[in-house]
C-alpha cells in the first residue's frame, strides 16, 4: 500500500514496459576484424570492404562481376553445365543440392565475357559459397573452356581464384582438372594473350598449385589466405615453426610470389591500366 502511494505521488520512477523492436536480418553487418557495425548498403557501396579497418569481406561470383565489369556488358558462358556424381554417392548428391540452395549457382565457377572500361575480356570467377569453390570436373571444364575462348577470341583473361582445393567426392577426376586448366593456359600463351590472376581469400589446394599461380600478372587482395596445405600440416611435416602470417598475401608479395596487392575498391581501375599497357605493347 505504501509503495503504491508513493508511485501515485511520482516519488518513485516507474520503468516503462520494454518495446520490442524487430530489426530484419541483413540490415547490419559486424566486421570480423575490428568489430565495427556496418550498414549493409554502405558495405555494398564500398565493394564489401570495411571503411574503418579495410577488411575485405568475401564476395559472391556475381558481386565480383558487378564490381569488375561495365554495367550490362556481361554475357555468361556454359550456364547449363551441371556437376556430375561419378561415384553415385547419395551423400555427395545431398551436398550438391545444399550448395545450389546456398549459392544460387549450378557450379562453383561463373564464366563469361564482358567489358572492363571499354576493354573486352574473358572473366572467370570462383564462388566460395558453393562447396568452398572446390575444384570438380565441371568446374575445371568451365574454366578450361573460358581459357580456350580467350585464346580463340584473342581476348585478355582474368581469373578470380577462391578455393578450398580439390573436390574429394570426385576423386582422381578432380585432380585431373589441374592438368586440364594448365594445358588450356598453354594455348592462351601461344595465342599471345594476357592472363591476369587475382587471388582472393582463400586460394588454396590444387587451384593455388595450378592456374592461379600461372598468371602473367598475379594480383592479391589484402589479407587473402594463399597456399597449398594448411599451416598446421606443414609444421607437422617439416617439424618447424612457421612465421606468423606466412600464407597471407603480404608475406607472399614480400617473397616474390605475388606481383601486387590491390584493394578491391581500386581493383577495376588497376585492371584497366594493365589492359591499356598490354594493348599498347601489342601495337
Amino acid at each position: 500500500m505504501v509503495l503504491e502511494f508513493f508511485r501515485k505521488q511520482k516519488y518513485i520512477a516507474v520503468q516503462p514496459e520494454p518495446v520490442s523492436r524487430d530489426i530484419p536480418e541483413g540490415i547490419w553487418v559486424k566486421c570480423s576484424r575490428c568489430n565495427e557495425i556496418i550498414f549493409s548498403k554502405e558495405l555494398d557501396k564500398n565493394c564489401k570492404v570495411c571503411q574503418k579497418c579495410g577488411f575485405h569481406f568475401r564476395a559472391s561470383a556475381y558481386e565480383r562481376i558487378a564490381m569488375t565489369l561495365d554495367e550490362g556488358t556481361f554475357k555468361e558462358m556454359d550456364t547449363d553445365m551441371l556437376p556430375v556424381n561419378p561415384f553415385k554417392s547419395a551423400e555427395y548428391e545431398e551436398k550438391l543440392q545444399a550448395a545450389r540452395k546456398k549459392s544460387g549457382l549450378n557450379e562453383a565457377v561463373v564464366t563469361g565475357e564482358g567489358g572492363l572500361q571499354g576493354f573486352q575480356v574473358v572473366i572467370v570467377v570462383m564462388d566460395s559459397n558453393y562447396m568452398m569453390a572446390s575444384m570438380g570436373t565441371v568446374a575445371g571444364e568451365k574454366i578450361a573452356r573460358a581459357i580456350e575462348a580467350a585464346a580463340e577470341g584473342q581476348k585478355p583473361l582474368i581469373i578470380f581464384s577462391a578455393s578450398g582445393g580439390a573436390r574429394m567426392q570426385e576423386g582422381i577426376l578432380s585432380l585431373m582438372q589441374m592438368a586440364k586448366t594448365v594445358a588450356a593456359l598453354d594455348k592462351l600463351e601461344k595465342a599471345g594473350q594476357l592472363y591476369i590472376s587475382v587471388l582472393t581469400d582463400p586460394t588454396t589446394g590444387g587451384v593455388s598449385a595450378s592456374f592461379a599461380a600461372l598468371g602473367d600478372i598475379i594480383i592479391a587482395e589484402p589479407g587473402a589466405l594463399i597456399g597449398f596445405a594448411g599451416q598446421r600440416v606443414i609444421e607437422q611435416t617439416i617439424r618447424q615453426k612457421l612465421p606468423e602470417g606466412f600464407q597471407r598475401a603480404e608475406f607472399l608479395k614480400s617473397h616474390g610470389f605475388v606481383d601486387m596487392i590491390v584493394a578491391r575498391t581500386e581493383l577495376k581501375s588497376t585492371l584497366a591500366k594493365i589492359l591499356e599497357l598490354h594493348l599498347r605493347g601489342e601495337k
